[in-house]
């Protein structure tokens, strides 16, 4: 039998089966199967555990190593850490409770490609406008959709001229 072999011999081939069918983990399971060989060729028994040889061959040496718990799923840390500081993201949250100021940041609203833009220029952070979304929802903050002022807009011209209207 070409390639790795088995090192671990404290559970033979009946005891990885009984590993197996008490596991929850169905993955784990299967690769725990495909290591009972029982003389098959490798490649064999990688298709009947619906992997290939290489595969199997990378599970071996996980199983070498680790034991058991070397063929379950490894699982990533806590999620993918915030790019920016707890002091940046107040300083962004700011800038959004503030509002852009059309002559400095070019904007009458904040859009997340605009936030995107900004959070660059000012930190050297590159992210997406849907990483600015996630951002801006952990901050607090929900998408509103109001209609946009024009800068120079006058209140009072726009309350006498509603009123002067003859009724139809």
């Amino acid at each position: 039998m070409a390639g790795v072999a088995i090192t671990r011999l404290e559970l033979g081939a009946a005891g990885l089966r009984r590993a197996a069918s008490r596991g929850r983990d169905a993955g784990a399971s299967r690769r725990m199967l495909a290591l009972v060989l029982e003389g098959r060729p490798r490649g064999e028994a990688a298709r009947a555990a619906g992997m290939d040889r290489q595969t199997l061959r990378d599970w071996v040496h996980r199983y070498n190593e680790a034991g058991l718990s070397g063929l379950r799923d490894r699982r990533a840390g806590n999620g993918a850490r915030p790019r920016l500081s707890a002091a940046q993201a107040a300083e962004a949250a700011e800038w959004v409770r503030r509002g852009p100021d059309p002559k400095l940041d070019g904007v009458l609203r904040w859009r997340r490609a605009d936030l995107a833009r900004a959070i660059a220029a000012r930190f050297g952070v590159v992210l997406a406008e849907r990483s600015v979304g996630v951002l801006l929802a952990r901050l607090g903050f929900r998408r509103l959709c109001v209609r946009p002022r024009r800068p120079g807009h006058d209140a009072a011209a726009q309350a006498s001229f509603s009123g002067t209207s003859p009724p139809s």
